[in-house]
């Protein structure tokens, strides 16, 4: 007798997933990064409304997640390990499997190749091993409509889970994300998430409502205590503990103003606080530190509240705002 449970099997283009987190943590105004367990609940749902069946009965049997990753080392050198150590932890424990091979340099730049032919070629082999019933994709490449079709063949339901958005980044280039059409064409179940998250929250759904995370980032730096400055001070060698303000903020990035140079930050940098609760012209306390360009930049930003500036202080504000409008304020 077949069982009347309805399995389901997730699998995530990791960068397609890490790239929608991102949006709606820095662009959209919901401020928080995806929840996977969230999203897990989210498809229970969805999956046992289309096959109308109760949602106790629709189950996430199997999820697996593929990515390609930097090498320890890259990683470390573009401050990234402690991010992708903390999104391993996050997977590991909602127990995804993770998939990863190494991103290659072409012409100078950092590329997948062979991520997307794992994942269809995993998730054929599963659907006929594991008997899925339906399986979500959360993607947006037409490399896997072979996969959709091949699954359509053998009768597993495809749901697509996609967005469509466009935003401006901080270089000021124009950023679209949007799901093949050839891809949603040959879904079973084609979602559009940017509705339906967009819906939710104005409906105050609950499901949706639990699709973000309601913490803050863990900080990539342990808290200390350093002997913090009482005032504004000037860039010093490497990890010395700089005060001033911020100059610019945007898409995860900012400034910090420092002559003769301003500082690059980004969130990564932060060690305790959310980025998302920084506004320009803000006292931030910080470490001078040195990025994988071997440039000056600002390490473990903290916000913290004003110096008491006297009227010497005031000379060093005015002498601040002239070396930053020669420095790199046109790039926010």
């Amino acid at each position: 007798m077949n069982s009347p449970l309805i399995r389901i099997g997730v699998f995530y283009d990791g960068n397609y997933f890490l790239k929608i987190s991102d949006y709606y943590y820095f662009q959209h105004e919901r401020k928080a990064r995806i929840s996977l367990e969230g999203l897990h609940e989210f498809i229970r749902h969805q999956v046992a409304e289309e096959e109308d069946v109760d949602v106790r009965l629709s189950q996430v049997t199997d999820a697996h997640f593929f990515r390609g990753r930097l090498s320890a080392t890259e990683a470390r050198d573009k401050d990234r390990l402690f991010h992708d150590r903390l999104l391993d932890d996050v997977l590991m424990n909602m127990g995804i499997s993770t998939h990863y091979m190494p991103l290659k340099t072409r012409d100078g730049r950092l590329q997948e190749k062979g991520i997307d032919v794992w994942l269809a070629l995993e998730a054929l082999e599963l659907a006929l091993h594991k008997s899925f019933d339906v399986i979500v994709l959360i993607a947006g490449d037409s490399d896997f409509v072979p996969l959709i079709k091949k699954l359509n063949t053998i009768g597993t339901r495809v749901m697509l889970l996609n967005w469509d958005f466009k935003y401006v980044d901080f270089k000021g280039e124009n950023r679209v994300t949007r799901a093949s059409q050839l891809l949603l064409d040959h879904a079973t179940y084609p979602v559009a998430m940017h509705d339906v998250i967009d819906r939710g929250l104005a409906d105050a759904d609950e499901v949706v409502e639990n699709l973000f995370v309601n913490q803050p980032e863990p900080a990539a730096f342990p808290s200390v205590k350093p002997v913090r400055p009482t005032g504004p001070t000037a860039a010093g060698p490497v990890g010395t503990i700089g005060m001033s303000t911020i100059k610019n903020l945007k898409n995860g990035f900012g400034f910090v103003v420092m002559p003769p140079n301003n500082l690059f930050f980004s969130y990564a940098d932060m060690a305790e606080g959310d980025f998302n609760d920084l506004r320009e012209g803000d006292w931030v306390e910080f470490t001078v530190g040195r990025n994988h360009r071997d440039e000056d930049c600002a390490r473990q930003v903290r916000k913290v509240q004003p110096p008491q500036i006297d009227n010497e202080g005031d000379d060093y504000e005015d002498e601040t705002h002239e070396h930053a409008s020669a420095s790199s304020s046109d790039v926010l």
